[in-house]
């Protein structure tokens, strides 16, 4: 699997947040929301044709660079992925995911 550096900002498609590109990594999912956008076939490749919203289904135990690790489903296609959690994700939508969730 490859992986294309594309640190860009954005603005939410679901909640409107205003999204800053990443300090220390790429950011691929809205900080507030935590929602994200089915556009990479690669991490940052943005040749999918999908579109369809990513939202987080679940939460796996961090690794060493980040705390938490986001299971995400594609309302669309299905397709699900893995996806790190950012310094600045809100920690109140973090709660709300680990709500519904298992630790593993």
């Amino acid at each position: 699997m490859a992986f294309y550096k594309k640190n860009e900002g954005f603005l939410c498609e679901y909640c409107g947040a205003k999204n800053s590109p990443a300090e220390k990594t790429c950011r691929n999912h809205c900080r507030i929301c935590l929602a994200s956008k089915h556009v990479d076939i690669d991490p940052g490749d943005r040749k999918n044709l999908c579109g369809g919203k990513m939202i987080p289904v679940g939460i796996l135990s961090g690794n060493k660079k980040a705390d938490f690790v986001f299971l995400y489903k594609c309302e669309y296609c299905g397709v699900e992925r893995k996806n790190r959690s950012a310094p600045d994700d809100c920690f109140e939508a973090i709660l709300k995911i680990s709500q519904k969730t298992f630790f593993s």
